[in-house]
């Protein structure tokens, strides 16, 4: 009686010992897993969206002010002003200032070619309220940079800071006057440097 030759065993992709299409899809399944595990990530393709690190550079020279062509500092004064009601728009007091101020405070700020700024020099400082000084030079500090002084290299401008209690104030160079002192104001001119305007201003001091 011839001997039959075994049948060979039915081939499978699957390791191990199990087989079917169930098998297989595990067996796919555990692969997968362990790309994703290890960490592999797709290259990435044409029209993705940018690193952050790109983002980050490009939203900084979104921020850079254009440049000041001021001549003279009592001009470049007039770009810091804006540069700083851009900044804090929400923290402008509207309208003219009450007759009481909390603090005035007149400072020289110095910035190099760049706009960074390179010192702090308190001609009034409200000794009274030292928390505005503080408040005042944080927001002069993180307002850079500053608009670039083209034409004046390094500059030193001055200011005077009118605050109110609320927290919110205006610059002198754009103020829009205070409450109670057109009397004063009248008849004084046009040309009125810092001290002149002091004079209509008002500050509590300490008793």
């Amino acid at each position: 009686m011839p001997s039959s030759s075994p049948s060979p065993a039915p081939h499978s992709d699957a390791p191990g010992r199990r087989s079917g299409p169930g098998a297989w899809l595990a067996a796919l399944l555990r692969r997968l897993w362990r790309r994703t595990a290890s960490g592999a990530v797709p290259a990435q393709t044409d029209g993705a969206s940018p690193a952050p690190a790109a983002l980050q550079a490009g939203s900084v020279r979104a921020a850079l002010p254009a440049p000041s062509l001021a001549r003279t500092a009592l001009d470049y004064r007039q770009d810091a002003a804006r540069h700083i009601y851009a900044r804090n728009a929400a923290r402008i007091y509207p309208g003219p200032l009450p007759p009481l101020l909390h603090a005035i405070g007149v400072l020289d700020v110095q910035l190099d070619a760049q706009g960074r700024v390179l010192g702090l020099d308190w001609l009034r400082r409200p000794r009274h309220a030292p928390e505005v000084v503080l408040e005042i030079e944080r927001t002069v500090r993180a307002a850079a940079p500053w608009p670039a002084p083209l034409h004046l290299g390094q500059v030193t401008y001055t200011d005077t800071w009118l605050w109110d209690e609320s927290g919110r104030f205006q610059l002198d160079t754009l103020t829009e006057g205070q409450l109670g002192s057109e009397d004063e104001d009248e008849g004084a001119g046009d040309d009125k440097g810092d001290a002149g305007r002091l004079g209509s201003a008002s500050a509590q001091e300490p008793r």
